[in-house]
């Protein structure tokens, strides 16, 4: 079961809180709607229950709060809107992607979609489906890790009649497994009809909380629609028969020749239509609504107030009823039909309804009205020993003494989702599950390879730059801006897309999923420097011959600078991107490397306080002992002579700021 405490949201300068205190329980086996307007903080109190916002207030998830739950996707489904993946991702490879994070075997992606209806479209692509599909498939995300409890905001907006039917007949299954259901919605029918239980909300606070059939008879009332060209006289039959029989019936004239009937029934409006001779186009039973200030808590007293006719009800902290706003007249039908008085209310007429309401009552109507005028003024109220009424709390005053304030709740923080639970193969998936990474790769081959063949046209390239493509003019090889390109989509597609969490400002950035990132990145890099080599070398052949393509002497060490600057372009990226949450801005980073921080290292390197490293490879193996196994100390001097380099030097020191701003910012989330 969900129970929520004090949910409040944090005030916005002059602003009173959108959600202020709301406390209600959603029970194992049952459907709960949280029913309000548009504005009225529906939406607010799902996300301070799931931590994306902050504020006050603590919700338990079967005795336990979000943030205690180690692995919360397995306790809680959520929807939370349209489903955030990548538009060129498709339905199954998204599933599959998210059964990694969750934990749970890929074969789970194929039964869900079968369970909601989408095995026919497994193979198309996110940004192509329609709302109801979106939402079946943000249901099948929420059901992948079977979760005891589902929570959705207003999942039927949008959706047509046969699509909200099913989503609720899923809904219901659910619950029929002993799941807990907590769903939004701003229309009353709907709640009545779907939920067991309904909580009403209103300017951030609770109104009511009432189980469906209360809910049903305080808040909607059964009424007869219909309609007719000669609406007005049937009106007028209708309450003289209601007066004539003393039974409680409420007509209301609607626009375009209508009536709302209430009070009485399809069969007794059809037998006065027909006995008098008036042609009747409509005639049908519906459920109407009593406005949003109807709610009323349920008992008999509710009951007795809408056979009256329509009141407006306003209640106070303890929620006793007041007699607001009901001025009764009494008038006399027209047209001579009989003598009696009718009771006409003009309590609830709104700006779209104008007409005026005719209603017949029963008699004793004035000592019902008196008996609201007593409650609205305490009478009959039972006295405790000390003499005050029960409706008064707490003890005398005391002059210039305050009553000491009840203890506020607990602050709500927002904290990121947490690591995938599988994040090696999470990433594999993510970075093959769209064409981004693919395309990437095969425009720097393309790039690279007629780079190559221009440089050698014009000449006077060495050629290692030539085989690397590498012209004097730009700050970093194509292959090298492609693996950073890769490298800072792999975490800035996570802020764009959040697939992962709920919300933008969750998305996990922990060192196990920065792990798997970084592998990734890593390999990618590496084929993709030695495929722009081979490629460059091949047109290189085809264009020139085997002149420029002879295997220079020291390829060892070459091909370890190369493959260290192109993964260190990838990891650039991928940190970047991970600080600053931005695609662009991890791209920034990687060509802020060549442009801004190779020149700086290059002026300190090179200045006249600086010795110059010389007799480096001697020292080097003084220090680092004899001689390694398999000729190790040849990597280790390739290594070092690659960082003593201005170029990877800057790297270096770029990639260790980069970790440092990361593990930082982790750190900061956590301690916050």
């Amino acid at each position: 079961m969900i129970q929520a405490f004090g949910l409040t949201s944090n005030p916005r300068k002059d602003l009173p809180p959108v959600v202020d205190d709301v406390s209600f329980e959603a029970h194992a086996g049952r459907v709960t709607t949280l029913l309000g307007a548009a504005g009225a903080g529906k939406t607010t109190v799902l996300r301070l229950m799931l931590e994306l916002q902050q504020g006050r207030g603590i919700t338990y998830f079967r005795g336990r709060p979000l943030h205690r739950i180690a692995h919360p996707s397995h306790e809680v489904g959520v929807v939370l809107g349209d489903v955030p993946g990548h538009p060129a991702r498709t339905v199954r490879g998204h599933l599959r992607m998210l059964c990694a994070a969750a934990g749970v075997p890929a074969r789970r992606a194929d039964e869900v979609l079968e369970a909601v209806g989408l095995v026919s479209l497994r193979e198309e692509r996110l940004g192509t489906l329609s709302r109801g599909m979106d939402r079946r498939l943000g249901l099948a995300c929420a059901l992948l890790a079977d979760p005891h409890t589902l929570v959705l905001d207003d999942p039927t907006d949008g959706l047509s009649a046969r699509e909200s039917r099913w989503l609720h007949g899923m809904l219901r299954a659910h619950t029929a497994q002993g799941g807990t259901v907590l769903l939004t919605t701003t229309d009353p029918k709907e709640a009545a009809r779907t939920a067991d239980r309904v909580v009403t909300l209103e300017e951030g606070k609770v109104v009511a909380d009432q189980e469906a059939a209360d809910f049903s008879r305080t808040r909607l009332r059964p009424r007869v629609a219909v309609r007719s060209p000669h609406a007005p006289r049937l009106a007028a039959l209708l309450a003289k028969e209601a007066r004539t029989s003393r039974r409680s019936v409420e007509v209301v004239p609607e626009a375009g020749n209508r009536l709302s009937v209430y009070g009485s029934t399809c069969a007794e409006v059809g037998e006065v239509a027909y006995r008098y001779g008036i042609l009747v186009h409509q005639l049908a039973d519906e459920v109407g609504d009593m406005g949003a200030g109807a709610a009323a808590e349920p008992g008999d007293g509710a009951a007795h107030a809408v056979g009256l006719g329509r009141l407006e009800q306003a209640y106070g902290n303890d929620g006793e009823r007041d007699r607001a706003g009901l001025r009764a007249t009494e008038s006399e039908v027209p047209d001579g039909f009989g003598q009696g008085p009718v009771l006409a209310s003009h309590a609830h007429q709104t700006a779209s309804d104008d007409s005026s309401v005719t209603e017949a009552s029963a008699d004793g109507t004035p000592d019902l009205l008196q008996g609201l005028d007593a409650q609205s003024h305490g009478e009959g109220e039972p006295e405790g020993d000390d003499g005050r009424r029960s409706g008064d709390r707490g003890g005398p005053e005391v002059p210039g003494v305050r009553a000491p304030l009840p203890p506020l709740p607990p602050p709500i923080s927002v904290r990121s989702a947490p690591s995938p639970m599988r994040p090696l193969r999470y990433e594999v998936r993510r970075a093959t599950g769209i064409s981004t990474g693919f395309v990437t790769c095969a425009a720097v081959l393309i790039v690279s390879a007629l780079t190559a063949v221009v440089l050698a046209r014009l000449g006077h390239t060495p050629q290692h730059r030539l085989l690397a493509a590498w012209p004097q003019e730009l700050p970093w090889p194509p292959a090298a801006l492609g693996a950073g390109l890769l490298g800072a989509l792999a975490f800035g597609d996570e802020f764009r897309h959040p697939a992962l969490a709920a919300d933008r400002g969750t998305v996990p950035r922990r060192l196990g999923l920065l792990t798997a990132k970084l592998l990734v990145s890593a390999a990618t890099a590496l084929m993709l420097a030695f495929l722009s080599v081979g490629c460059d070398a091949e047109m290189l052949y085809l264009f020139y011959g085997r002149e420029l393509t002879k295997v220079p002497g020291d390829w060892l060490v070459m091909s370890a600078s190369w493959a260290g600057l192109v993964v260190g372009c990838a990891w650039a990226g991928v940190l970047a991107a991970g600080v600053f949450r931005s695609t662009t801005a991890g791209l920034a980073a990687v060509v802020a490397v060549p442009v801004v921080v190779v020149p700086l290292v290059h002026q300190v390197v090179t200045g006249a306080s600086v010795r110059e490293a010389a007799g480096l490879s001697a020292r080097m193996r003084e220090v680092f002992l004899l001689q390694w196994p398999f000729g190790g100390e040849r990597y280790l001097l390739a290594a070092v002579r690659l960082i003593a380099q201005p170029v990877g030097g800057a790297l270096m020191l770029s990639l260790t700021a980069l970790l440092c701003a990361y593990v930082l910012t982790n750190l900061r989330s956590r301690v916050r």
